[in-house]
């Protein structure tokens, strides 16, 4: 029943940044961890960051590591990923998931809902 929509992708140069965000309908989305992942052209895919149910714990790539930050408000249903210092290898569909668990993984394989991904392109 939880539906995921991701929002917030674009264009944006090299250096800049872009706030993505994950709103979820149909059920609470405290009962849920949730991470983000990415698919860039040519590429397969890569686990981004992912966040507990109440936020007090987080994860992140080591290629994203100290650029990207990800929070979440569940009061308004709403996981966001601030992206800042973009590459153009950043540039990928961003997507968010959400696993029935506290804890969050980068691993993709326990994630049962997906949204249908927003685009990122980072270029000159």
């Amino acid at each position: 029943q939880l539906q995921l929509v991701e929002s917030g992708g674009g264009l944006v140069q090299p250096g800049g940044s872009l706030r993505l965000a994950c709103a979820a309908t149909g059920e609470a989305l405290d009962d849920y961890a949730v991470g983000w992942f990415r698919q860039g052209p040519g590429k397969g895919a890569e686990a981004i960051s992912c966040v507990s149910t109440s936020g007090d714990s987080t994860n992140y790539a080591d290629s994203v590591k100290g650029r990207f930050t990800i929070s979440r408000d569940n009061a308004k249903n709403v996981v966001f990923l601030q992206m800042s210092s973009l590459k153009p290898e950043d540039t990928a569909i961003y997507y968010c998931a959400a696993r029935p668990d506290a804890a969050c993984t980068l691993s993709p394989t326990t994630y049962i809902r997906w949204g249908r991904g927003t685009q990122v392109t980072v270029s000159s």
